[in-house]
């Protein structure tokens, strides 16, 4: 699986229609515009997210890996 960093992966997300809401210490609060649901996504500079994390994120929002090019 193909690593990204959480600025990526907020751009991929806001592409998608999902909403900042807030920003709490280095985590990015994001609610989708068309249901209830809340992610939070770590951003750490540039650092890479953890494969499980990046895993249950996309599960979430609905991404597969292509879509992360």
């Amino acid at each position: 699986m193909k690593s990204i960093s959480g600025k990526s992966l907020c751009k991929i997300v806001e592409q998608r229609g999902w909403i900042l809401k807030r920003v709490n210490g280095s985590h990015h609060i994001y609610q989708s515009s068309d249901n209830v649901e809340i992610i939070s996504i770590p951003v750490h500079g540039n650092r890479d997210l953890k494969v499980g994390t990046l895993r249950a994120l996309m599960k979430v929002i609905g991404l597969t890996e292509s879509d992360l090019t």
